[in-house]
C-alpha cells in the first residue's frame, strides 16, 4: 500500500470534523458567555464550585419532586423547583447578581411549598441545607447566621403542624434533628468557605505588597548602579580632559592632548553602554546577558584611574576564585565609588587600595590622606548608603570615616556560610561608619 496516498485521504475527514466543530461553535459562545459572567460575579468563587451548588440543588429538587407523585397532577412541586433556580434567569437574562437575600428568599418558598405537600422521608428539606452554605459562603457572618435560624424556624413550624414526616409511621420530631444537623453543618461548610475567601482576599494584599517592596528595591538597586557608574566615568573623565587641558596650555603637547582625549572618549562610550545595559533592566524584555563587573576587574578598575592621571598603590593577595560573582561585584563597585570619592574630594593625592581574599573572607580597604585645610565636606548622599546597602545584603560589613591616615572605606564580606564577621572581619563593626557623597 502506498502510504503517500492513504495520507491525502484523510483530508475530507479532517474536513468534516471541521464542520462539526464550527456547528457547535454557537454553543461554544454561549457557554463562553456564561462562564465569563460567573467569573464576574463578586465572589470570587470558581465557575465549578458555583455549578457544583447548583447541581446539587437540582438532584435534591428532582428527589423531592419524584417523591410527590402521589400529588399529580398537582403543579405545586414543580413550581417549587422552578421558585428555587429564580435567581439563574434573573443572572443570566437581567444580569441580576444573586444577592444573599434573593437566595434565602427563594429558599425558603421553595421549601415551603414543597412541605405544602408533606411526604415520608422528604428531600426537600435539604433545599435549606445547600442555600444556607450558600448564604453562608457569599454573605456576612450576621446575616448567615440569621438565615439558618429562619430556615431552623420554618422547619419547627412545619413539624409542629405535622408535615415533616419520616419513617413510614410518620411520626413527629423523628427527622427534625436530622434536618437541623444538616442546616448546621450546611452553614459551617459556607463559614469555612467564607474564611477561604478572606484568607484569599489577604493573600492578593500579601502578593501585592511585596510586588510593590520588590519593584521598589529593583529600582533603589538600579538607582545605585546607574550613580555608581556615573560617578565612576565622570571622574575619569574629567581627569582625562584635564590631563588634555594641561598638556595644550603647559606643555603645548598634542600628542599627550590627543591620547588623554580618546581615553576619555573611550571610558564615556564605555559608561554609556554600562547604563544602557542598567537602565535596561528596567525593560520587560529579555533579560540581558553581558555580565557584571566583578573582583577581578578590580586590577582594570585601578588601571583606569591611573590611566587617568590619579596615583594609585595598589596590592592584591589570594585567590579569586573563592570570591562569589555577588561579592565580586559588590567589591568592584565599592572600590569603584571610593575611588571617584579620592578625584572628588582629595584630588592630587595617593590612593592606596588593597585587596584581601582569604579562606575565611574578602576584605576591600581604600583609603586616601586628606588634603591640607578644613576637611571637606561630606554631604549625606547615594554613595555610602549604596555601599553599605550592597554590603548588607551580602551578609558583610562596611565602615568608613576619618583616621590616623585620612579617609578609609574597609568593606568586608565572609566567604563561607558559618563565619563570624567579627572574627574574620576584626574592626569592621566596631566602627561607626560616617555619611559621603
Amino acid at each position: 500500500m502506498d502510504v503517500s496516498h492513504a495520507i491525502p485521504a484523510e483530508a475530507p475527514e479532517r474536513e468534516s470534523r471541521r464542520q462539526r466543530l464550527l456547528a457547535w461553535s454557537g454553543l461554544s459562545r454561549v457557554l463562553a458567555d456564561a462562564r465569563e459572567r460567573m467569573e464576574s460575579l463578586p465572589y470570587d468563587y470558581p465557575p465549578a464550585v458555583v455549578l457544583g451548588a447548583d447541581l446539587a440543588l437540582l438532584m435534591v429538587t428532582t428527589a423531592a419532586v419524584i417523591q410527590r407523585h402521589t400529588y399529580f397532577p398537582s403543579l405545586l412541586p414543580w413550581l417549587a423547583m422552578a421558585v428555587v433556580f429564580l435567581p439563574v434567569p434573573l443572572f443570566v437574562f437581567f444580569r441580576v447578581n444573586p444577592h444573599p437575600m434573593l437566595l434565602g428568599s427563594s429558599a425558603l418558598l421553595s421549601c415551603a411549598l414543597f412541605l405544602l405537600q408533606p411526604v415520608s422521608g422528604d428531600f426537600a428539606p435539604f433545599v435549606l441545607v445547600i442555600v444556607v452554605g450558600e448564604v453562608a459562603a457569599v454573605g456576612s457572618r450576621r446575616m448567615g447566621v440569621g438565615f439558618a435560624l429562619v430556615a431552623l424556624l420554618e422547619l419547627v413550624a412545619f413539624d409542629v403542624v405535622g408535615h415533616l414526616q419520616w419513617g413510614e409511621t410518620g411520626r413527629r420530631l423523628e427527622g427534625l434533628p436530622m434536618y437541623v444537623i444538616g442546616v448546621i453543618l450546611g452553614m459551617m461548610v459556607g463559614v469555612l468557605l467564607q474564611y477561604q475567601r478572606r484568607f484569599l482576599y489577604q493573600e492578593r494584599e500579601t502578593q501585592a505588597i511585596r510586588s510593590s517592596h520588590a519593584a521598589d528595591e529593583e529600582r533603589r538597586r538600579i538607582a545605585r548602579e546607574v550613580h555608581d557608574v556615573i560617578a565612576h566615568s565622570l571622574s575619569i573623565t574629567l581627569l582625562h580632559l584635564t590631563a588634555a587641558r594641561r598638556a595644550l596650555q603647559t606643555d603645548d603637547d598634542p600628542a599627550e592632548a590627543t591620547e588623554a582625549l580618546v581615553e576619555a572618549e573611550r571610558l564615556g562610550r564605555q559608561a554609556m553602554a554600562d547604563i544602557r545595559r542598567t537602565v535596561g533592566m528596567l525593560d520587560a524584555g529579555p533579560a540581558q546577558t553581558a555580565p557584571e563587573p566583578s573582583a577581578a576587574d578590580i586590577d582594570e578598575l585601578v588601571g583606569d584611574f591611573r590611566r587617568a592621571g590619579l596615583t594609585v598603590d595598589y596590592a592584591r593577595t589570594g585567590e579569586l576564585a573563592a570570591v562569589s560573582g555577588a561579592i565580586g561585584h559588590a567589591l568592584y563597585r565599592i572600590g569603584q565609588e571610593s575611588l571617584a570619592n579620592v578625584t572628588k574630594h582629595a584630588p592630587g593625592t595617593v590612593a592606596t587600595v588593597r585587596l584581601d581574599v582569604t579562606p575565611d573572607a574578602a576584605t576591600l580597604l581604600v583609603s586616601n590622606p586628606l588634603p591640607p585645610g578644613p576637611a571637606p565636606r561630606r554631604d549625606t548622599g547615594m554613595g555610602l548608603r549604596g555601599m553599605r546597602k550592597r554590603t548588607e545584603l551580602l551578609g558583610g560589613a562596611i565602615s568608613a570615616g576619618n583616621g590616623d591616615d585620612g579617609w578609609t572605606v574597609r568593606a568586608g564580606f565572609p566567604l563561607k556560610s558559618g563565619s563570624c564577621l567579627s572574627s574574620v572581619l576584626p574592626g569592621l563593626l566596631r566602627t561607626k561608619p560616617q555619611e559621603d557623597a
